[in-house]
C-alpha cells in the first residue's frame, strides 16, 4: 500500500523512537504474529502498536466477527486511520502503557490473545519495563503474547533487554522462524502464561 508506506515514513521523520518502521509489515509476517489468535469462542483480543493496520486485518480475518477486538494507538494520524479502516475494531487513540484503565473503561476482562506491533527494541530500558507491565496486567493467566523483531536489531543491546525481560516475565517464550518476506526480515516471540 504505497499510501501507508508514506504515511509511515512521514510519522517515522516526525518520531522516529515510537514509528519503529517505515514500510508496512507483509502478510506472511502478519500471519506469523496473529497465530495464536483462536478458531473458536469469543476473545478478547488487544492490538498494541497497530500502525496501518497489517496485523488488524489479519487478526479480523482469524476472528470473522467473534469476540472482541481492540486496537491502541499511540500516533493520532494512524488511529483516525486504522478506525475508518476497520469499522468493526475498537480504536483508540492512546498510550499502551495505560492498558489496564483503557480495559476496563471498557468493561472488558483481561485480553485472551495480546499482539504487539510495537518497536521494543528501539525502547530505553524504562518504557520497556512500564509497557510490559501493562501487557502482563492486562492478559488471562493462560493468555498469549505476540510481537517481533528485526533481525538487524539482535545484536543491540536493548533487543538483548527486551528479550531477557520476555524471559523474566513468561513462562515460555519462543522465537519463530526469521520470516524472510518482509521489509526487513523478522522474526516473532510467542510468549505465554504471564508470571504473577
Amino acid at each position: 500500500m504505497p499510501n501507508d508506506t508514506a504515511l509511515l515514513l512521514g510519522q517515522f521523520l516526525r518520531a522516529p523512537a515510537t514509528i519503529g518502521a517505515i514500510v508496512p509489515s507483509s502478510r506472511r509476517l502478519a500471519a506469523a504474529v496473529c497465530a495464536p489468535v483462536p478458531e473458536r469462542g469469543e476473545p478478547i483480543v488487544v492490538e498494541i502498536g497497530p500502525g496501518t493496520g497489517p496485523f488488524t486485518a489479519e487478526i479480523q480475518r482469524r476472528l470473522d466477527g467473534r469476540g472482541h477486538h481492540l486496537a491502541v494507538e499511540l500516533n493520532e494520524r494512524m488511529a483516525a486511520l486504522l478506525a475508518e479502516r476497520f469499522p468493526a475494531v475498537e480504536v483508540v487513540h492512546g498510550d499502551a502503557a495505560k492498558l489496564t484503565g483503557l480495559l476496563a473503561e471498557r468493561g472488558l476482562h483481561r485480553a485472551d490473545v495480546l499482539i504487539s506491533g510495537l518497536p521494543w527494541a528501539a525502547f530505553p530500558s524504562s518504557l520497556q519495563t512500564d509497557l510490559m507491565d501493562a501487557v502482563t496486567a492486562a492478559m488471562s493467566p493462560a493468555g498469549a503474547f505476540t510481537t517481533f523483531s528485526y533481525i538487524h536489531a539482535i545484536p543491540l543491546s536493548s533487543a538483548r533487554r527486551f528479550r531477557a525481560l520476555l524471559n523474566e516475565r513468561f513462562e515460555e517464550v519462543v522465537a519463530g522462524r526469521t520470516v524472510w518476506r518482509n521489509a526487513p526480515p523478522a522474526f516473532v516471540f510467542n510468549a505465554r502464561r504471564p508470571r504473577p
